[in-house]
């Protein structure tokens, strides 16, 4: 299936399969799922601990952080602080 998309003043068509199945993978994030970037901005102090992870999930979070110019280990932090604090409040 091909689909017709219209950014700004520019129409793409006969995308690539590889495209729409992208567009049916996709997910919604909701605004305020990842922190801000004062909130990222904010020094805590740090421990150093050992950690098994899969290594998609790390080769995912390098190359993101790679994309956006800054550290993968930073990304997983903020990702997990703001996962524990909507938890937090939550229980």
């Amino acid at each position: 299936m091909s689909k017709n998309i219209i950014v700004d003043d520019n129409q793409y068509t006969d995308m690539p399969p590889e495209v729409d199945e992208a567009f049916e993978r996709s997910v919604e994030i909701s605004a305020d799922f990842l922190p801000s970037p004062e909130e990222c901005a904010n020094a805590t102090i740090k421990k150093t601990i050992s950690i098994r992870l899969d290594s998609d999930s790390i080769d995912f979070f390098k190359k993101e952080a790679e994309a956006r110019g800054t550290h993968y280990q930073t990304m997983i932090n903020d990702l997990l602080r703001e996962y524990a604090r909507q938890h937090k409040q939550a229980v």
